[in-house]
Order: structure tokens, then C-alpha cells, then sequence
């Protein structure tokens, strides 16, 4: 039998193959498209809710307030007072009062949805969620929670939303600055899913498509804010994104960043950016293969290197010291770190992690030199 010659554009096209794998696909339904937060009604007809509770953050509450006054007599009521990191407090206090309430409908990003998340896993309600950021919570049945400056997360299948409702135009009005910064939030989701330890095709499928929509889509969205398309391209990668979130474990840079927000209060996507480079630069030198569609995504040798130049095109944060976190607050971020460490790819070391966060701090650019040649990684 002659030697099989195939085309040179199919070499490397099985990349994510994996001979074993276990898969739990995403059982939330999507209504996607511009103007479809207008259709929150629809849904709740779908689901059987007579009463919901809107949730949103301060600066949501004019959209917010919009849909439950589309809403009618089916909102129960509206509640603004989401907080960032989900704290215990507000959660409780929020529950004391659900009243009638018979669902929830999350309008925002992460601490809007958080809550909604928060008040099902105690009550058991249905949610719709209406996102306005990239941050992909919406897409997961993941809840992060804070409480005595611990940020702890957990999985259950009942804080995943029953449907989520994306509306580019509701996006649109993101600041330039949230853009870079919640693009790479959800851009972080799935570069750590490219190396999950339980990773699978279908994910790291998705995590590859959902980076390349974000690379794609946020250069037009900074040329052109009126472009609705890019605006839906990278609410497309956002969702992708998410449901690599919600399919498979998160590592290092996910670890770092709870800590950073539930130890220190700094913010959820800012920290994020800035993180991202540097822990990928760690873990890279245990898993350059995994990495490699990253880098060439973004044109990069690296995947720390196209990750550094590309949040800083956009505009996104690259030093944690804007934030107010010095050069002091290391030793502490390293304990908490290493006290409940998530798996990683690569060993995780004391003088590894302050190594990393000392290049955060200052934005320096991420080098796997800056790290020892120990690449162990963990089976």
C-alpha cells in the first residue's frame, strides 16, 4: 500500500484529539441576538414564572429597571445592590426578603449574577440571566462566594442559569477599559481550559474558537463602537469561553485571581488581565504544546508573549500596582495561595509564586526565564 500524502493544511488539524476523555455538555438554553433582552418575558412564560426578582449593581439599574418595567406585574421587584466578589452578607440579607418571588433575573456581569447564583443555591428558584460583560459566569455552574476576606468557590448544577439571554447592544455600552479588561477575564477561561487536567476535544474546541473571536473582535470594537457585529463576535467568544468555564477545572491563574479579590478586594476582571500573562509564562514551560494554539493565535512565539502584547494593544491593565497591591501584600497572597492550592500543569513553589506576582505587580513583561528550569508537571 502506498504511503497516504495529505494536503499541507491539514497537519495539525486533529491538535485537541484525545484518545480518553469524559465530556458534560451545557444543558442551558441561549437567546442570542441584538435587542433580546427584550425577550425576557418570553422566558419567563417558558419556565412557568409568575413573579421574579430583577438583580443588578448600580450602575445596571437603568437598563435593569427597564426590563421590569417590561416586565410588568411579573417583577417582583428590583434589587441593585449586587457587590463584587458575592459577599455572604448581602446574599443573606437579600434571602430574608425573596418574598413571592417564584425566579431571578441577573442583569449585569459577575456580581449581578453571582447573587442571582447565590440566592438559587439557597432557595432553589430558577434564573434567567441578561450578562453585560464578557465574564462567562452566566455559562457556568460555578458560584464564587466571599466571606472574613476568604473568596471560596464551589460547582453545583443549581446555580447554572436555565437560560441565558446575550444582547450585543447590551454589551455595547461597556466602557473601553471594561472591554480589555473583561475580554481577558473570559480569554483567561479558556487558556486554562487548553490545559485542564480533565480537558476534553469539544472544549478545547471551543476555548481555541472563543480566543480567536476575542482576538478578532476587540481591535474593530476599539475602531469602531458602532460596529455590532464585532459586538456580537465577541459575545460569541464569551459564551464560548463560559462554557469552557463550566466544563472543566481551572488552575493557577483562577486561584490567584480569587485570591487577589477575596483576600485583597481588588477587582474581579482587572486582575485577571493583568494575572494572565504572568501565570501562563509559568505554566507554559510545562505546557508549551497545550499553549501553542495561544501563540499562534495572537502571532506570538509564546503564549504569555501574545497574551502580554495583546492586552496591552486593547488597553487592558498589566500592573497590579494601579490597583493598590504593593510589593508588602506578596508574602501574604503567596500563603493564602498555597494554603488551598487548585491543580496546576506545572509544580507550584513559594518562590515561583512570588517571582510571578512580583511581574504582575509592576507589568513587567512575562519571560519563562524568569522562573527555574523546574518544569515538573503533575500528573
Amino acid at each position: 500500500m502506498s504511503e497516504a500524502r495529505f494536503p499541507e493544511e491539514t497537519r495539525g488539524a486533529n491538535m485537541f484529539f484525545q484518545s480518553r476523555f469524559d465530556c458534560q455538555g451545557s444543558p442551558a438554553r441561549v437567546v442570542f441576538g441584538p435587542s433580546s433582552r427584550l425577550r425576557v418575558g418570553e422566558e419567563l412564560v417558558r419556565l412557568g414564572l409568575e413573579r421574579v426578582l430583577v438583580i443588578a449593581t448600580p450602575e445596571l439599574e437603568g437598563v435593569a429597571g427597564e426590563i421590569a418595567g417590561a416586565l410588568g406585574p411579573r417583577a417582583a421587584g428590583l434589587f441593585v445592590g449586587a457587590a463584587m466578589h458575592t459577599p455572604v452578607s448581602v446574599t443573606e440579607a437579600r434571602m430574608a426578603r425573596l418574598g413571592d418571588a417564584d425566579g431571578l433575573v441577573a442583569v449585569g456581569g459577575g456580581s449581578a449574577i453571582g447573587l442571582a447564583k447565590a440566592l438559587a443555591l439557597r432557595s432553589g428558584l430558577p434564573q434567567i440571566a441578561v450578562p453585560s460583560t464578557f465574564a462567562g459566569s452566566e455559562a457556568t455552574p460555578i458560584l464564587g462566594e466571599t466571606k472574613g476576606g476568604e473568596k471560596t468557590t464551589l460547582t453545583d448544577l443549581r446555580v447554572r442559569p436555565d437560560t441565558i439571554v446575550y444582547d450585543p447592544l447590551l454589551v455595547s455600552s461597556l466602557p473601553p477599559r471594561l472591554v480589555a479588561s473583561s475580554a481577558m477575564n473570559a480569554i483567561a477561561h479558556a487558556v486554562e481550559g487548553l490545559y485542564a487536567r480533565d480537558r476534553n476535544p469539544v472544549g478545547s474546541l471551543m476555548a481555541a474558537e472563543g480566543i480567536r473571536a476575542f482576538a478578532a473582535a476587540v481591535p474593530r470594537v476599539d475602531a469602531d463602537r458602532a460596529d455590532l457585529e464585532a459586538w456580537s463576535m465577541a459575545q460569541y467568544g464569551a459564551w464560548l469561553c463560559g462554557t469552557v468555564l463550566g466544563q472543566v477545572g481551572m488552575a493557577l491563574h483562577h486561584k490567584l485571581c480569587h485570591v487577589l479579590g477575596g483576600t485583597f478586594d481588588l477587582p474581579h476582571a482587572e486582575v485577571h488581565a493583568v494575572v494572565l500573562p504572568h501565570a501562563i509564562a509559568y505554566n507554559e514551560a510545562a505546557v508549551p504544546e497545550l499553549l501553542a494554539p495561544v501563540a499562534r493565535i495572537f502571532g506570538a512565539e509564546t503564549a504569555a508573549d501574545g497574551l502580554h502584547e495583546f492586552a496591552r494593544a486593547i488597553g487592558a491593565p498589566t500592573a497590579l500596582e494601579a490597583f493598590g497591591f504593593t510589593e508588602a501584600d506578596i508574602p501574604r497572597a503567596v500563603d493564602v495561595a498555597l494554603a488551598r492550592p487548585y491543580w496546576n500543569p506545572r509544580a507550584i513553589t513559594r518562590e515561583g509564586l512570588s517571582v510571578l506576582l512580583s511581574g504582575a505587580l509592576t507589568g513587567e513583561r512575562p519571560a519563562r526565564a524568569m522562573f527555574n528550569e523546574d518544569t515538573e508537571t503533575v500528573k
